[in-house]
Formats: C-alpha cells, structure tokens, sequence
C-alpha cells in the first residue's frame, strides 16, 4: 500500500510527514529543510520558484511574491479579512465572481491554484526523497475554516495531483501528534504561534473522539511581527550610529529581515548573539558594515507586547468553553514561535 501524505498547509510554512513503522516521520523537502516557506513567486526572468528560492527574492520582487495565501483560500471578496489584506499586502488581490483571484506578472491565479504550487512542491519532494509515488494525502486547517475555506484547500490538494483523503482540524492534528489520543477524558488547550497566525484552541479528547470545544485567535499575529519589531528596531540602531537610513534600500532590507529571524532563533537557546551584515551600504567615507549585539533581555522588551496580545484571545476560548484554567489538564505548545 503506497504512503499517505501528511500535509500542514501552513500561512508562513508548510511541513509533511509520512507514517513508517507505526511512528510519524517529518520528511525533509529538496533544500534538505523541514519546513517548506508557502511562497510563491515569478521572477524578472519567468521562472516560478516554490519556497525558500521565492523567499530570497521576497524584497526585490514584492509585487510577484505570493505570500499568506492561507488567509485568502475559500474567502468572500466582502470578508473583512480581505479587505484588510488589501491594504497591507504587496501583491495584487481582484475581485473575481464572489471570490478574490491574485496577480503575478500580470496573469490572474485563484489562491486554490497558488496553494495548490506549494503542495506540488511538497509532492514532487515527498516522492524524490521516498523514491516511489505519492497521490494520497491528509491537509491540515484551522479549527474555525468554513466549509469553503475547506473545500478549497481540498480543491488546491486536488489541483496538485493529490487525493485529499481528508481535511483534518490543526489543533486535533496536534493532540494526536503528542498521542493525547491515548489519555482519555482530558480537558487540553493547544496554543499555536505560528509564522502569520496565532490560534488557541479547546479540546475535549474522549475515548475515540477529539472534540474541539472552542477556538480563537488572531489572524495577523506571528512570527513575521516578532521579525518586523527586531528588523525596526536594527534599523533605528544602525540610524543612530552610522546615520544611514536602511529602510528604502530593498537589498539591505532582505538582509536585514533575514538576519532579523536568526536572531530571533538564535536568542531562544542563547542569551546574546551577534547580529552581523558586512558591506550592508556605502556611504561617503566608503563601505558600512552592521555590526551589533542583541540580548535575549532586549529581544523579550521589544517583543512583550505581541506576546501579551495571545492573552485575550486565550481567555476568550476558556469563557466560550465554559472553563477555567485550572479545568485544563495539559497546554500543547505547537508552531515555530513557541520553540
């Protein structure tokens, strides 16, 4: 019997895992990582890269780069949370019918479609690194997905060449990752910080079942807001010292936004780390380097403020579940945020 795909369709990242020997195994894509960025792009010259090659050229080619695409699948055009895209994003979103479709060089693509390139990529991966064809998956989604935001995440798994067995709730995705399945009658919260969304989620695991009781969140509250509170605040450091303004430069912004997430990644096993970007500009005088120090202690005043923002919501769920804390038996802690 060949393989079932299993696939997290993430907002920032996507991952995929097989089951072998009984035990869940995460499978590395081409680039040898674990997660796959859910960017999509058309380059100056028409190739389409998928992944981490369309988020390195993210800042030199905004208005090609499809990213958080998640937030638009299966959406009305009069839902607010595409007309708050609207305003923030760089690419193109139209009204298309009901619906939204997004412009890349010009050519209109439905968000299926777009998503539907990054499970391609994961697929044709998957098979490379298992040496045999893969056609059936599961996909993962948000606990508060609608039907039509379901159905289109199954029509994007479709798109790419898959038999989408199933459309499973992320947070019953987790509570079977860390086999609560095996504990019965627990009361569980799963908190979810991921790259673009955070979600709190309720669940009531019984013999068999996996109820969800409650969810809440937000959907614009990640990790791209923790690397963009590091990235302003880099720039106002190197402003003050070197008396350059970084922040029209594209080419120092992708530098600065990357080493932004290192730093960050850096700091939750370190207590300092070094942020270092050579030849980052010229001035007058010739070529500036950035060059930094970054405390965990700075990192934790810069960012408190987003972390104190996954609290209403937290509450929220409890009120609308009925409980309180101490009704929790356990916490999940999932997404790349809270590693």
């Amino acid at each position: 019997m060949s393989k079932v795909l299993g696939i997290d369709l993430g907002t920032t990242f996507s991952c995929m895992a097989v089951v072998e020997g009984g035990q869940p195994k995460v499978l590395e894509n081409k680039e040898g990582a674990r997660t796959t960025p859910s960017i999509v792009a058309v380059s100056k010259n028409g190739e389409r890269p998928v992944g981490l090659l369309a988020k390195r050229q993210a800042v030199t080619n905004p208005e090609n780069t499809l990213y958080s695409i998640k937030r638009l699948i299966g959406r009305h055009w009069d839902d607010a949370e595409v007309q708050r895209d609207l305003k923030t994003m760089p690419y193109k979103i139209i009204k298309s019918g009901e619906g939204v479709k997004v412009l890349m060089q010009g050519k209109e693509y439905s968000p299926q479609e777009i998503s539907a390139m990054i499970l391609g990529k994961m697929k044709v991966d998957a098979e490379e690194k298992l040496g045999e064809k893969i056609t059936d998956a599961v996909i993962t989604v948000p606990a508060y997905f609608d039907d039509s935001q379901r159905q289109a995440t199954k029509d994007a798994g479709q798109i790419a060449g898959l038999n989408v067995l199933r459309i499973i709730n992320e947070p019953t995705a987790a509570a079977l990752a860390y086999g609560f399945d095996k504990k019965v009658n627990q009361k569980i919260a799963v908190y979810d910080l991921g790259g673009g969304t955070f979600d709190i989620s309720i669940l009531d695991i019984a013999a068999d079942t996996v109820q969800v009781l409650s969810t809440n969140g937000d959907t614009h509250l990640g990790g791209d807001d923790f690397d963009q509170v590091i990235m302003q605040w880099i720039l106002s450091e190197f402003k003050k010292d070197q008396g350059i303004d970084l922040s029209k430069d594209n080419l120092a912004l992708q530098r600065i936004k990357e080493a932004a997430e290192k730093a960050k990644i850096e700091l939750s096993t370190a207590q300092e780390t070094e942020i270092n970007q050579p030849f980052i500009t010229s001035g007058s005088d010739g070529p500036k380097h950035l060059v930094m120090k970054m405390t965990r202690a700075k990192l934790e005043q810069l960012v408190g403020e987003l972390v104190e923002k996954t609290i209403g919501p937290v509450k929220n769920a409890l009120k609308d579940a009925k409980m309180s804390t101490g009704d929790i038996n356990e916490v999940v802690m999932v997404g790349g945020m809270t590693r």
